[in-house]
């Protein structure tokens, strides 16, 4: 043993000596030294030949003598990879650091945040639920029963093992399970992704995001409601912004009607993106129907409220001059990029 710790000895100040002058005198002294033949694997082979009392002893030293020379290689490796490699063209330290790209939000995140900032500002809070949902919190709840022919007009993605679970088709259920929940008077956005079996086009996709709404105390009226979304637009797409309103039927409010704002893309004289009309529907809104109140145990003849809902990508689409929704799911960092700076 006396012998083999002698030997050791001798290796590690070589170890402790060695100075790499390139990558290859760098690849020389591991493979000697670390490698499947190498000196510490072949010393640590001698364990067999030691007396059983001084294995402990031998095999502590050994792992010193194993680590010294990994620890050897790692710092002299670094400094190589520093001087480029060993290369006589070594790094210019005083040169400008390679310029890392910046990154940004997405287009939809941006609005979905704008989105939320506007009615944090009235006292809204935000509450979310699952995107996985059964057909209680998705329809039933919401006054659509099993056969109604609102179910039609949204064509759902169903688990096959599972009717009953789907995939949301509106953020309505987390309005749902907030009602649940019975903690009046109730102010909350309910920003979140959708999806609808539908054709992809540059108007529309089987997956899309969704900002709703929901107020409920004594006393909340329609006037509530066009107040609270005078405010909101205006403060999106600034005060020129035309707004009108039009009766509209939704099974989970009752009245109900759809907002249109003038097209900002061609400032209401008519263009493709609105089909010529100068108008946009923005959003559906309307007084929440008694029956939803009385399915989430709230007494209808107590409480009002009023809800609302919109697409994020449309209201995206205007404020960034996009004509095709696709773009927000195509991840070209040439589009995406142009948003660094928002």
């Amino acid at each position: 043993m006396e012998e083999i710790l002698s030997q050791v000895k001798a290796y590690s100040e070589e170890i402790t000596s060695f100075t790499a002058t390139d990558a290859d005198s760098l690849e020389q002294f591991r493979i000697r030294f670390l490698g499947v033949k190498g000196i510490v694997k072949a010393m640590m082979g001698e364990m067999k030949n030691v007396p059983v009392d001084q294995k402990k002893e031998f095999g502590q030293t050994m792992n010193g003598f194993k680590q010294l020379a990994e620890e050897k290689f790692t710092t002299e490796k670094e400094r190589i990879d520093l001087m480029g490699g060993g290369s006589s063209e070594q790094i210019d330290f005083t040169l400008p650091g390679t310029p890392m790209p910046t990154g940004s939000r997405h287009p939809v995140t941006l609005m979905r945040n704008r989105i939320v900032e506007i009615f944090q500002r009235l006292s809204f809070t935000v509450a979310e639920g699952p995107e996985i949902e059964d057909d209680w919190h998705n329809f039933t709840a919401l006054n659509l029963d099993e056969n109604h022919p609102a179910r039609d007009m949204q064509d759902t993605f169903y688990l096959s093992t599972d009717p009953a679970i789907l995939l949301r088709t509106h953020t309505s259920n987390v309005q749902i399970r907030e009602m649940e929940k019975q903690q009046l008077p109730i102010r909350i956005i309910c920003p979140g992704r959708v999806y609808r079996n539908e054709t992809i086009s540059a108007r529309s996709h089987c997956f899309f995001h969704q900002v709703e709404g929901l107020y409920i105390d004594e006393n909340v009226s329609f006037a509530d409601l066009k107040q609270t979304l005078y405010f909101f637009v205006r403060e999106m797409f600034g005060e020129d912004v035309k707004v009108r309103f039009r009766p509209s039927y939704f099974p989970f409010t009752e009245p109900s009607a759809e907002m249109d704002i003038s097209c900002q893309l061609c400032k209401g004289d008519g263009c493709a993106v609105c089909k010529r009309t100068g108008w946009l529907e923005i959003l559906g809104c309307g007084m929440v129907h008694p029956n939803v109140l009385k399915n989430c145990g709230i007494d209808p003849e107590k409480y009002t409220g009023f809800a609302f809902g919109m697409g994020v990508e449309r209201p995206a689409l205007l404020k960034y001059g996009i004509t095709d929704i696709r773009l927000f799911s195509e991840n070209d960092v040439r589009f995406l990029e142009q948003f660094s700076g928002v």
